[in-house]
């Protein structure tokens, strides 16, 4: 193709195909024709000399290519709404965009922020919490800057930084044994966190190591509600121990140890593989390791 080059308008019709995963529905998202958008892709295709999409039977799906130019085409537009905003206004900040999963929002995250803030008070925070495999969705999306979490993280774009260490724990209502063989732990009924979750999977993973099937008898999307649910005796959890310290020293939880099995993990702070680092976002990373590390 003869003087063709990329722009903006290119890469946004890109995106908005893959995330409405359709060409009509990118069209009225965006407010254009449809054949608009079959052109746009059509001269990214030819551009590239790659097919960016296959089409089977009605829906549409992206093949690799398309999935390796949607990284780079998410970078490009995020890059040029940060140089926008800040060119726009060198005295206001841009909202640092930070995510944490539930076990990092429920044990360290309000006082990370806290001591943050008071470090930069005038700096604008957008934080949201959610299990991991959403929070890897946000980066990969650059609808977050960086992120806080404990589970396992799919895609080769997201760097990870270790900024703590962390031991998930058995608890259970107090009138519960506190010792227990594996035999004993297998019986027993479980109350776990929603698939996605850092703490489900590495659960998961432990003791499927030891050879035990766990009777799940509950699934609830927060800690609070299962803490609430294992003091009623509906069943047992592993949770982080930073989460249910307070419960076991008043006594409304207790720690149940069984020999040899040991849940331990690192919190992480992650961000996409080709995010520019500001100042403000190395000094979130920094004050994560000052705090924790």
């Amino acid at each position: 193709m003869e003087d063709f080059s990329m722009t903006l308008r290119h890469f946004l019709i890109f995106l908005n195909v893959c995330d409405e995963e359709g060409m009509t529905k990118a069209a009225e998202k965006l407010h254009i024709s449809q054949p608009s958008v079959s052109q746009a892709i059509k001269e990214l295709e030819e551009h590239y000399q790659v097919k960016l999409f296959e089409r089977l039977g009605k829906r549409l799906f992206i093949t690799p290519a398309g999935q390796e130019l949607m990284h780079y085409a998410r970078h490009v537009l995020s890059l040029t709404n940060k140089a926008e905003s800040t060119l726009r206004g060198f005295s206001s900040h841009s909202p640092l965009r930070i995510g944490a999963t539930l076990s990092v929002g429920e044990s360290v995250f309000v006082p990370l922020l806290c001591h943050f803030k008071a470090k930069l008070p005038e700096q604008v925070i957008f934080s949201r919490i959610h299990n991991t495999t959403t929070l890897e969705q946000y980066l990969l999306q650059d609808e977050l800057d960086i992120a806080l979490v404990e589970g396992n993280l799919e895609s080769e774009y997201l760097r990870e930084i270790p900024f703590m260490e962390d031991e998930l724990v058995f608890v259970a209502s107090p009138d519960s044994k506190q010792t227990m063989s594996k035999k004993e732990i297998a019986k027993c009924s479980f109350i776990v966190r929603e698939e996605g979750s850092g703490t489900r999977n590495l659960f998961e993973q432990i003791m499927r190591e030891h050879n035990i099937t766990p009777r799940i008898s509950g699934v609830y999307n927060n800690s609070s509600t299962i803490k609430q649910a294992v003091m009623a005796g509906l069943g047992i959890t592993v949770l982080s121990k930073k989460i249910v310290e307070k419960e076991i020293i008043d006594g409304s939880l207790i720690e149940i140890s069984v020999p040899h099995i040991n849940f331990r993990r690192n919190f992480r702070i992650v961000h996409h593989v080709n995010k520019y680092i500001t100042s403000t976002l190395e000094l979130f990373i920094n004050t994560c390791h000052e705090m924790y590390s």
